[in-house]
């Protein structure tokens, strides 16, 4: 089983790639040849920095996305996102200005107010499901993020002075705003669930 991780000069690829040794994965191409993406088993997205850098990153690759929608949308590869990988599922970032995202899931990634809370929400919060799903389970995963999702497909909510989007998906395709790579057991079990899963 082939893992293609997304090689788009905004991720944190070393440690996601360690994450996903451990595990239990063995082929694991981290890659910016859209040919690899077309014909890997699943795919994962990472993601670090700026929603508009990284989809800019992302769209500088010739037919990397054309590659992934083929993959992911038409033929149905389980694919992940990892942060800002998830936020660029959305159809809209507003990060300093308004930025296309794939338009996969339809929702708006927007600031969270800085009102009586710390941002960036940084540190160890609860996971909590809200609906049934093969690869989210309760639990507490490591967060670290100024921006948050809202719209349509939402599958489980943190608490950061309100509701906050910590995991996003529909079909084939999951989105997780903490980082599994730094959220340890909790972490390791999902990608471990992601890698046995057949949607």
């Amino acid at each position: 089983m082939t893992i293609a991780l997304i090689d788009y000069g905004a991720g944190n690829l070393h440690s996601v790639h360690n994450a996903l040794k451990a595990a239990g994965a063995v082929d694991i191409a981290v890659t910016a040849d859209p040919d690899a993406v077309a014909k890997a088993d699943r795919i994962v997205l990472p993601g670090v920095g700026a929603f508009g850098a990284c989809a800019a990153g992302l769209r500088a690759i010739p037919d990397m996305v054309d590659a992934m929608e083929r993959r992911v949308l038409e033929q149905g590869a389980p694919f992940l996102g990892v942060c800002v990988g998830m936020q660029l599922l959305a159809t809209r970032g507003e990060e300093h200005g308004s930025h296309d995202g794939l338009g996969w899931m339809d929702g708006v990634v927007r600031a969270l107010p800085a009102t009586q809370v710390h941002v960036p929400h940084m540190g160890w919060n609860d996971v909590t499901p809200l609906a049934p799903h093969p690869l989210i389970e309760p639990g507490e995963a490591y967060f670290l993020h100024s921006y948050a999702y809202t719209g349509s497909g939402v599958l489980a909510i943190t608490e950061h002075g309100g509701p906050v989007t910590a995991a996003i998906g529909r079909d084939n395709i999951l989105g997780v705003q903490f980082h599994p790579e730094k959220s340890q057991r909790y972490g390791l079990a999902l990608l471990q669930r992601f890698l046995g899963w057949k949607p």
